[in-house]
Order: structure tokens, then sequence, then C-alpha cells
């Protein structure tokens, strides 16, 4: 094949440009590309090629085969192989696990390991079921232990810390089985979202606890350290606390640990205990995967499914994978002895709400839900395959023998695993395709730019259609990015209608049926978000719970519209009083011009201990929101109070003028001076940093049922654009921003 030598030549969209040149191109010292997306794709190519084995003294080449997988946009590997192959760091893996033990000696251990992991741009995922509860005895001190949320904020502060540099943010999954003692603790953790801001966290189920669900009955708790039953627990009444704390805000998730275990290829060398953060991917401690996802959308040939370009890319996708392991350079030797001899990969897909729309099938229909579950067996049947063919080649993964493939008759494989469903964020901005197996979020959508410009984004395969058939017109597209869906729409015909339904068009039983049905031929699991109109009940939540079960599904994540980025308020006494009560965002009653002052304002003062001494910010509202703050330093006089004073000025100026509070704490949260002060969920960064935390206080103490999350949900912090939940994630499609990168 003729290889493509400049950047016009690859179809890729303005957004993909925006992420590629950001994120994934080399740069110089001022922040310059020095590299095309061309030399990219090419890089990661050689990089990859150049790990296939000499047989008889002789490399085939494989490079442009690689090359043009990648840049035809049919196959694209996760997000580190992307940006380290060929360079420096060389780290290829997204997912890591790591052990913690009931020991001093390794959770500092364990916190190490994961600042050398997330430096180099991976995500940890931990299980914290080995540590003794709250207030058990220690007998080397005489004294209680603190417990594993204790260490998880230690986990979460040294997160914080790493993620302040490179272009992947740190993230890490957390786990607690749920017969430990401090379960019920664990489950309202995130009550308080401003805590374990880094982590996201899931219960690991047992099938003892959720057959005691269904019958209403006690289970036991078992304190790992002794590993005996310490008390019994109501199982309904845990589980209905997990469904109302997801209700709230989405976590914690659930995880299905029997279920991993039972597909745990490699029983005879340990447990999975843990996933990796967005929990579509177990592992064994210290072993680390290498992603990949085929791009669905481009496996389409006459109107039907081109299974012959499918297997193809299929065959070649797993070899290029299998490659990764080779070229890798792991962070831990541990990683690197655990990596090779289980060899797992994750091959998963991308653009398949596309492909339905592309085949004229609802994401929403049964037909739907069987083409699923043909299109992942063909997938999974063809990269095992594939893995068989390389053994032939290569020789089998070490830990082969007494494996569950190690069976009479049965012939080697390479890897342990070869198939996961993956988010795919970042990646399907690059591809410009729809997500994992996630439906559309959105068919249209604002977007604000640098400039304070809104631009109205469309989806490529809709605008198509919509000037092929001549409905397509700007208005028409306001009015969609404004609903959110082109359901109810007349002006749009009703054939378009049925195929373009998006997350919330669906029900959240569409979303389980769909997860299971790539599940049942899927290694590893399937990342995915069940989505929820904000009026959803915890009953509906439950429902999703135990239908996840009853399905085979790994896991599952939900995400209530709403319940993170908005806080509950009364709008005044004219409300409709036939209507439940609005989710608004806080500060929404803004005004037209500059507020003026009245006599009276009520307000609250808040100490914060900075580098410069304590910091005394008080923080004054009327009656549509906050409206001015003033600061005072424990020392009078000098630069430190002079700022402050200023910083006290302008943010009053911007709440009077209409500004909201998360946009001034936006931009001031983590500015670092050369006097930072106090430790972990403590530490002050700044007196600018002290203003921000303050303002994020007062907001949550003003009513105990809101809450502020900055970050996650609603607006994008880098772009302003979306920000969609998928996967356990929240992802900005505008410009690539994912809070679990």
């Amino acid at each position: 094949m003729k290889t493509k030598q400049n950047t016009e030549l690859l179809k890729l969209s303005k957004n993909a440009m925006t992420v590629l040149t950001k994120r994934y191109l080399k740069r110089d010292l001022d922040g310059n590309p020095l590299e095309t997306p061309v030399d990219m794709f090419r890089r990661v190519a050689k990089t990859i090629n150049a790990a296939e084995p000499k047989l008889k003294g002789k490399q085939t080449s494989y490079e442009n085969s690689y090359y043009e997988m990648m840049t035809e946009l049919n196959f694209l590997p996760n997000s580190p192989t992307l940006m380290n192959a060929g360079r420096e760091l060389g780290q290829l893996s997204a997912c890591f696990v790591l052990p913690i033990d009931d020991s001093m000696e390794s959770i500092f251990e364990a916190i190490k390991n994961t600042a050398l992991i997330h430096k180099s741009g991976g995500g940890t995922g931990f299980s914290f079921t080995r540590i003794r509860p709250a207030n058990d005895e220690v007998q080397s001190t005489n004294g209680v232990s603190s417990g594993p949320l204790s260490f998880m904020k230690v986990f979460d502060a040294a997160t914080e810390t790493i993620k302040q540099g490179g272009t992947r943010r740190g993230a890490n999954m957390g786990i607690l089985r749920v017969d430990h003692p401090d379960i019920m603790d664990f489950i309202m953790a995130k009550r308080d979202q401003t805590v374990l801001t880094n982590f996201n966290l899931s219960v690991g189920m047992t099938e003892a606890f959720m057959e005691a669900v269904e019958k209403g009955e006690d289970y036991d708790i078992i304190n790992p350290r002794t590993g005996k039953v310490c008390k019994q627990l109501n199982a309904t009444k845990v589980f209905n606390q997990i469904v109302d704390m997801a209700w709230s805000n989405g976590e914690p998730g659930i995880i299905f640990l029997d279920r991993l275990n039972r597909d745990n290829p490699t029983p005879h060398i340990g447990e999975i205990e843990s996933t990796n953060p967005c929990g579509e991917q177990p592992l064994l401690p210290y072993e680390s995967c290498n992603l990949g996802s085929l791009n669905l959308a481009n496996m389409i040939k006459g109107g039907d499914v081109n299974w012959s370009k499918l297997e193809e890319t299929t065959t070649l996708a797993t070899r290029f994978l299998d490659n990764v392991i080779e070229a890798n350079k792991y962070p831990l030797q541990e990683i690197d002895d655990m990596t090779r001899a289980n060899r797992k990969i994750g091959l998963g897909v991308m653009g398949w709400a596309d492909m339905l729309i592309l085949l004229g099938i609802p994401y929403n229909s049964k037909e739907a839900i069987a083409l699923g579950e043909k299109v992942m067996k063909f997938i999974n049947d063809k990269s095992h395959e594939a893995s068989i063919q390389l053994a032939d080649e290569r020789g089998a993964f070490p830990n082969f023998k007494g494996s569950s493939y190690d069976k009479p008759g049965a012939e080697p494989i390479r890897n342990a695993t070869c198939t996961t469903i993956a988010p795919t964020g970042t990646i399907s901005i690059i591809a410009n395709s729809s997500s994992g197996v996630e439906p559309l979020f959105a068919v249209s959508y604002v977007r604000q730019v640098l400039d304070n410009n809104k631009l109205i984004e469309v989806h490529p395969i809709f605008e198509k259609i919509a000037k092929e058939r001549g409905f397509f017109n700007a208005e028409l597209m306001q009015e969609i990015a404004e609903k959110g869906t082109i359901q109810g729409i007349d002006a749009i015909p009703e054939d378009v209608r049925r195929i373009f339904v998006t997350s919330h068009d669906i029900t959240p039983k569409d979303h389980v049926l769909m997860q299971a049905a790539f599940q049942r031929h899927t290694d590893n699991a399937v990342s995915k978000t069940v989505n929820f109109c904000n009026d959803a009940t915890r009953d509906d939540v439950s429902t999703v719970y135990r239908l996840s079960y009853q399905q085979g599904c790994k896991g599952v994540t939900i995400y209530r519209d709403g319940s993170r980025d908005q806080q509950v308020l009364s709008v005044g006494s004219k409300r409709d009083e036939t209507k439940p009560e609005a989710a608004v965002p806080m500060e929404s009653k803004k005004p037209s011009r500059k507020r003026e002052r009245p006599r009276a304002l009520t307000g609250s003062t808040y100490q914060m201990e900075t580098g410069c001494g304590p910091l005394y910010i008080t923080i004054n509202q009327d009656e549509n929101g906050l409206f001015e703050l003033f600061t005072t330093m424990g020392k009078a006089g000098g630069c430190a109070a002079s700022q402050c004073e200023a910083i006290g000025r302008l943010v009053s100026l911007a709440w009077r003028s209409g500004v909201q509070a998360r946009q001034a704490v936006k931009q001031m949260i983590g500015i670092t001076c050369h006097k930072p002060a106090g430790f972990g969920e403590n530490r002050i960064t700044s007196c600018a940093d002290a203003v921000a935390k303050a303002i994020e206080l007062h907001m949550l103490n003003e009513d105990e049922t809101r809450t502020l999350h900055v970050n996650s949900g609603g607006a994008c912090p880098e772009c302003g654009g979306p920000v969609e939940h998928e996967g356990g994630c929240c992802v900005c499609h505008a410009c690539g921003y994912s809070e679990c990168a």
C-alpha cells in the first residue's frame, strides 16, 4: 500500500487536531509542536514494529500496516502508547493495579509506586480491603488503627501533587469489599465531594451479599486482620445506602468480585481484588494492561458490517497490542515481570453508536442488542485466533501452565486476556467517532471558545443527512443544542429521529442490556455509564443495579443528570406547584447588570492557614447569591495583605457583575507561591488558593443539600465545553479533557 506523506490526507477534524497538538505531539520547551500527526503515527508504528521478533534470523516488518491502520483511523491504541512510543519515557500502558497489605511498609510502598506510575502517565487501582478497620487494635504500638479511609486520603493527596504536571492526570480506583467492617463509612466517603477527588470508588460485591439482598437477610462482616466474622449487617440496608449515594452523586459504583475471579484466567497466580480507574480492566497485583480500540464506524460496506475488514483489523490490532508489551518501559520491575508473565491485552471498540446510525438501527432496539453481541463475539473470537497464531510463532504466555486455557487438547495462546471495552475519551475525538459502546451524548451542542464566542457543534453524520435531505439550518441546530435532543422536533423526519437517539433518550434498562450484550463476549469487563434523567428515583437506581447483576455484568456505574454539578434550590413562591422542584445551577438567577449593595448582608468568616500566616476571609451574600469577599491578614500590612485585598475586590466585582462563584474558584485554586502550608486536604498553596478553598467551604456550608464539585460535570474546566459522563469518568469531547486520564 502507498504510505501517506502529509497531514492533509488524514481524516482529522478540527477537534482532533486541537487534542493532538495539545496532548500528544512532541513539543519544545515553549510548547511548540515538533511533529505533525503523520510524524506521531509513524513514530508509534516504527516503535511497535521494532518489537517484532526475528524468526529464522529475519524480522518481518508490519510498520506500514500499523501506520495505515492508525492513519485510516481503523484502530487506535490507548493514549500512553500514542504519547510515549519512541520517546524517552516509553511507558505505554494505561492500567495498573498495586497491592496493599495491612502494614505501614506495604501502604507507603504502594504510595511511592503510585507516584512513579502517575508520573509515567498511568492510572492505578487498589483494593483497601486487607487494611484492618478503624479503631482495631495495633499490637506493635498498643494503639488503634485509623482504617482504610484515612490512608486513602494520603493516596489522594499524593495524586493531587503528582498530577500538577504532565500530559495525563493521575487517577485511582478505590475498592472495598462489601464485607469489610468499614464498608458503611466507605459508601458515604464522597458525601462531601471535595474529598477523594482523585478516586473513583466502587464497592466490591460478593455473590453471598447479593443473595442476602434478594432474601432481605443479614450477611457476615469479616475483620481482615483476623479473618473472622466480627458482626453482621442487614444486606438490604447496606444495598440501599449504596443506591442512595449513587443517586446523590454517582458514587460508589459496584463491582461483582466473584464474577471477576470466575473469569480470572490465572487463578493459580493470584486473586483479582481490583480494577483500573474506570473499572473495565480487572488485574492481579502488579499487572498492567495495554488497551486499544477498533473504530466500528469504519467497518461498514454496502449497508452492512464489513466482516472481512473487521477480521483483518482485529488480527493486526491483536499483534500490535502484543508487541506493545515488548516495547513498553515499565515503571516498576514487579510490573514488568507480571505483565510479561500473563501478557494481558485489551482490544475494544469505539464508534458503536455511529455504526448503528450508519446501518439505520436505533440504539434502543432488540436489533441493536443482537448486533452488539454478534459483533463483539466476532471480535473476541478473531482476537483469540490471532493470539493462538502468535503463540505458535512466539510461544504461549509464561503462566499458561495451570491457567484456565491449560486443558487437554487446547492450543496454547499468547495472551491471558484479549478483549476489553474501555471508555475511549480522547482517542474517539481523534477518530471523530462516538465513545466506546456508549450512545451519542448529544446530536448538537454549544461549545464556548477562548474568545467567548459560542460555536454550534453538530454530529457529522447528522449534519450530512440533514444537508442531503434539505432540513439543515442554523436555527434548527441551535434549537437542538439548547434542547439536547432531536426527539419531538417535527422539522426532523421521523426515521431520522428514530436512529439519532442520545443517552437521555433511552431508558436505563436499554443501557444495561447493551452493556450485558458486549460483556457476554468480552474477556475482561465493559466500561459504561448508565445515564439517568435528573428526576429519576432511588428505586430506578436500585432496579438498574439488580438488573446488571441479573444480566451478568461485572459492574455498573450510574450518573443521574445534574447530581454533581447542580444544587437543589428553591426557585421562589411562583414556581409551578404541580411540578417537582427544579434542579437549578447555583447562582442561576444572574442579574443583567451590576448589583447594588444593600445596607445589610449575611455571611461567614473563614480562617485559612497560609504560609504568610492566618488569613481571615469573609464571604457575604444577598438573595441572588454570593455578593462580596473581604480578606484580613493575621499579620497587618505587607505585600501579601495588599494582594489579598486586591483579590477580594476583584472577586466581589465579578460576583456583583454576574460571574459564577465556581469560575472564581477555577481561576484561583491551585495557584502556588514560595510558602505553601499544611498537608493533604488541608494544604494551602498560596493566599489565592486559600481564597478559592474558602469559597468552596462557604458554598458547601451554606446549605447541606448543596454540593460543589469543581472539575466534575457541567462545563469543562479547560475549555468550557459540555462534559459527558461515560465509563465512570468525566470527558470533554471538545478539547480532550478527561477526569480519569
